[in-house]
């Protein structure tokens, strides 16, 4: 399981510049029978259109292969909450993703009916929006966030994540705890079990990020390795706990051709 931004990609703007045996990685693993994933926390399209964005590249990265947070939250729901009423902070085009996907969705004049408060990456909010989610909180509604890190890595310097700043907003005035359902959450870990279809033991997950990336791996028992190419380029894992740090660590993607 691959990450996507500072693993395989670095983006600036809407050009995405492929990392150095990132595509030669993929197409080897492809050939040799063995499936793989590719997960980013960015929300703000469906994900078809990041896997069709990585094709453009030159990424051999298919519809199926392609996960993002709006599917994890599927996962979430799964497990006995899929009829719940969720309102959505989100693009228009992945509210239409989540419709077409059978989820109960409301907007902010029915914030008083949602079982559950669900962020993911948004352009525009407004004070009244976010306070009505809020009382939605207050009221019992679950809060769930796609991502909660600060940022992620960009090609000219860190990304910062709106829909993580939309989502302190919301549990600082409902003084909760959000939920993760994106990269490091359970449901991750189970979107990712169900489209490889093995064990979760038997998986390496491959990222940038130490507390995102490597943090996933680890909650699954999966294998992990921290690449250098992102956003945890300049961390010392000396001072990181052994039980969060990585199985191994590579400068970039191109490293990993020869363990194949």
């Amino acid at each position: 399981m691959f990450d996507v931004d500072g693993t395989l990609v670095h983006r600036a703007g809407d050009t995405a510049h492929v990392v150095p045996g990132a595509r030669e990685l993929l197409e080897r693993i492809k050939e040799s029978g063995r499936p793989f994933a590719v997960f980013t926390n960015g929300s703000h399209v469906p994900p078809t259109v990041f896997a069709k964005g990585l094709r453009d590249v030159g990424l051999p990265v298919e519809d199926e292969q392609m996960l993002t947070p709006l599917c994890s939250v599927q996962a979430y729901l799964d497990r006995g909450r899929r009829d719940a009423v969720v309102l959505p902070f989100v693009t228009d085009s992945a509210r239409r993703y989540l419709l077409d996907c059978g989820l109960n969705l409301v907007g902010p004049e029915e914030a008083d009916r949602a079982d559950v408060v669900f962020v993911a990456h948004i352009d525009h909010a407004d004070l009244p929006e976010l306070e009505q989610a809020a009382r939605a909180v207050i009221a019992g509604a679950r809060l769930l966030t796609g991502s909660y890190v600060s940022a992620y890595a960009g090609a000219n310097g860190p990304i910062l994540s709106r829909g993580a700043m939309v989502t302190a907003a919301i549990a600082k005035a409902s003084s909760a705890r959000p939920t993760i359902v994106g990269k490091p959450s359970k449901a991750a870990v189970r979107e990712i079990h169900k489209r490889l279809a093995v064990p979760t033991e038997e998986i390496a997950v491959v990222g940038d990020d130490l507390f995102m990336d490597v943090a996933l791996g680890h909650l699954g028992g999966s294998r992990t390795v921290l690449v250098r190419s992102g956003i945890s380029a300049d961390i010392d894992l000396s001072k990181v706990p052994e039980k969060r740090r990585p199985h191994a660590t590579v400068a970039d993607t191109s490293e990993l051709l020869g363990w194949l």
